[in-house]
């Protein structure tokens, strides 16, 4: 496993459910704005905006306790593997030192020109795997 980057987290008030936990689609888009911070920080600006870009083809989610209106949510990110074509991010979602959520997700390098799967460029493995 990589290095673990951790993102603060803003919640809004429409995350929030009648009984002021954080619900199940907002706890999705924390984990997303860990993976964009991720990308910035660890594969650079290019993996957002240039050609070859990262699409995400699979998400599994477990929630094992409750986000609440109040709680300091952070999001913490790690590559967990890289294949030929395909790596794997592992999140979490943490309260107080305590992991609320997990995710892992699957995404491919895709050339956006040629609208193909592309292999993971050296670069970014050589980004990714760095301690």
């Amino acid at each position: 496993m990589g290095r673990v980057l951790e993102t603060p987290v803003q919640k809004r008030f429409s995350d929030l459910d009648p009984f002021r936990h954080v619900n199940n689609v907002a706890q999705q888009s924390y984990f997303d704005v860990g993976k964009t911070d991720f990308y910035a920080r660890v594969l650079g600006e290019e993996v957002l905006l240039g050609d070859l870009r990262v699409v995400t083809v699979s998400t599994s989610t477990s929630y094992m306790g409750q986000v609440r209106m109040h709680d300091d949510v952070r999001v913490t990110t790690t590559c967990e593997k890289v294949g030929n074509k395909s790596m794997t991010l592992f999140q979490r979602l943490v309260v107080d030192g305590e992991v609320r959520s997990e995710s892992r997700s699957v995404l491919v390098v895709f050339d956006f020109v040629r609208q193909e799967g592309r292999p993971v460029p050296d670069a970014w493995r050589a980004r990714l795997t760095a301690e």
